[in-house]
């Protein structure tokens, strides 16, 4: 398993991440009813996507407060985020809902913090050194 020691950037926009995925989590999984009509999607959906966020908040969470990491643990969570931007735009692109201006506003919004937070990401992984081999791939400090 190839490790890399988490640089402070990275374990920042992780922590970052976390904190967004689940704010995000509560509000659509806690407010999906009243937010459906005002952002025309339906509770549903909004709902869904807000029990998804939360673990994803959690696992997050976990991967901040690490000094090392799996290098596949970050690709993973570069890949969702870039796989959650994507899925944002064809909301809006493919006709599978019609969401109102404010629906629209609020994907774009949205997309653009995940795409900002990733960036983040992206450079904090690059800041991060190989990890020094202990032997032991369960040394997640």
């Amino acid at each position: 398993m190839s490790l890399i020691q988490s640089s402070p950037l990275l374990r920042n926009a992780l922590a970052l991440d976390a904190a967004a995925c689940g704010g995000m989590g509560l509000i659509l999984a806690a407010a999906a009813g009243p937010l459906a009509a005002p952002l025309g999607l339906p509770a549903e959906f909004l709902r869904g996507a807000g029990l998804v966020l939360l673990p994803c908040a959690a696992l997050l969470g976990w991967f901040a407060s690490r000094k090392t990491l799996p290098r596949l643990a970050i690709y993973t969570v570069i890949g969702v985020n870039l796989l959650w931007i994507a899925d944002s735009i064809a909301i809006l692109l493919m006709g599978w809902f019609a969401p109102t201006g404010l629906g629209i506003a609020f994907v774009l919004a949205q997309a653009a913090a995940v795409a900002i937070v990733t960036e983040l990401e992206v450079i904090g992984f690059k800041r991060s050194a190989a990890a020094v081999p202990s032997g032991d791939a369960a040394a997640f400090r």
